[in-house]
């Protein structure tokens, strides 16, 4: 098979299963993320209710992260994803129940809160199983060699559902309402449960049965700190979601600032994710392994700008350009990033490698949301924006000046002895 070959991965049927499995799965959570933050705003008009969202989630996913990728290493992959989509669509039903327009209409809106918050809670211990596990299961699915190739179609795919799904999450809401658009999200867990059903079981692949949790938790943070190419890429990825995550804001933006409504909502949620998406295929095509840690450093300084402009911004349009361009310049460095872990973690570690990422950066999305919230709290919504992304670009400029070492990082050598 031509290492050469964009489509090289796609060629392997149970990968085109899993990708499937893969898009509904964060297509059902994206739109459930969005469903809850305008429902929730509605309830409170408040931005800090919406960091608590974010907050809700990442407590227990970074409380669980560390033992869930022990588990992930420990256990058949295939058995543990099933448990953690009917962990999701339990929960989608809960939701379904607590927007249920009697319940809004009869029960008090602190109780429907307590009743989100609660199963938003819930869904962050499913989480931090689900990113380990996915990561795992993933490798076993494909050669080695084609780790940089799947990883990007896997990313591409998981991006073009955080593009559809709060597109129509937004749509959802103004053409069906809250509740019913719960209703979908549960339909989508399904599709991603009975899609699973296509993939045989896998070895399991950490065989030390005589280590200790304790050990084995050791094990991978240690490898993850003495492998720099992999925590200088996390931790500069975590800063800049943490202190760029306006993400979290969008309703404020859409309900009072710009005035554009949930259809405006959908576009605004929609926009980064569309850039994203886009650049991921283009990097199927042009892979950027040539020098990753400047160009890393590079798009990352252009993500605080993107958002710099979008907290300035007054107008949709301008607003919309301004996320979708975020969005690109976050593919080059989430694409960068990914291939760095696949390439470089040991196939043994691979679920706990994925749960300190995880804690890194999956959880730096809700804490950047919690952070978010806080500022536009005290400091009012623009500044808070306006802050966060000048806290990104001083932190790249800090990181490009204090390690040189990374910006020197290329991954070239790396995949000629993975395809060589």
């Amino acid at each position: 098979m031509d290492k050469a070959d964009p489509y090289a991965s796609l060629r392997y049927r149970e990968f085109n299963i899993f990708l499937l499995v893969r898009f509904s799965l964060v297509f059902a959570w994206s739109m459930q993320f969005v469903v809850i933050e305008w429902e929730v705003y509605k309830l409170t008009k408040s931005p800090l209710a919406l960091g608590y969202i974010g907050l809700a989630e990442v407590i227990p996913a970074i409380i669980m992260a560390l033992l869930a990728g022990h588990v992930a290493d420990k256990h058949e992959n295939k058995s543990l994803l099933k448990k953690c989509i009917l962990g999701f669509s339990i929960i989608s039903l809960g939701l379904f129940l607590l927007t249920w327009p009697r319940v809004i209409i009869g029960w008090p809106s602190k109780l429907i809160l307590t009743g989100i918050y609660s199963l938003v809670f819930l869904g962050g211990f499913v989480r931090a199983f689900l990113g380990p596990t996915i990561f795992s299961l993933m490798a076993l699915i494909i050669p080695r060699k084609l780790y940089p190739n799947g990883a990007t179609w896997n990313s591409t795919i998981g991006q073009l559902a955080r593009v559809l799904g709060p597109a129509l999450g937004g749509l959802s809401i103004s053409m069906i309402g809250v509740n019913w658009s719960m209703c979908l999200i549960f339909g989508f867990s399904l599709v991603a449960y009975l899609s699973l059903l296509g993939i045989s079981k896998k070895p399991v692949m950490n065989q030390k049965t005589n280590q200790t949790v304790w050990n084995s938790l050791k094990e991978g943070l240690a490898f993850v700190y003495h492998e720099k190419s992999i925590l200088g890429a996390i931790t500069l990825d975590m800063i800049a979601v943490l202190f760029g995550g306006a993400v979290a804001l969008l309703p404020v933006f859409a309900q009072d600032l710009l005035k554009v409504g949930s259809e405006g909502f959908g576009i605004l949620r929609a926009a980064p994710a569309v850039g994203t998406s886009l650049i991921m295929l283009v990097s199927a095509y042009f892979p950027m392994y040539k020098k990753a840690g400047i160009k890393l450093l590079t798009v990352v300084f252009g993500f605080g700008v993107c958002i710099l402009v979008f907290g300035l911004s007054k107008i949709f349009w301008i607003s919309v350009v301004a996320l979708f361009f975020s969005g690109v310049t976050d593919g080059i460095s989430m694409v960068i990033r990914d291939t760095i872990l696949q390439l470089r973690t040991p196939d043994h570690l691979r679920g706990r490698v994925a749960s300190v990422n995880a804690i890194f950066v999956g959880s730096s999305n809700e804490l950047g949301a919690f952070e978010s919230g806080l500022t536009a709290r005290f400091m009012g919504t623009v500044t808070s924006v306006v802050f966060g992304a000048s806290m990104t670009l001083v932190t790249v400029l800090a990181t490009g000046a204090l390690l040189p070492s990374f910006r020197k990082l290329d991954l070239q050598k790396d995949l000629e002895k993975q395809t060589g």
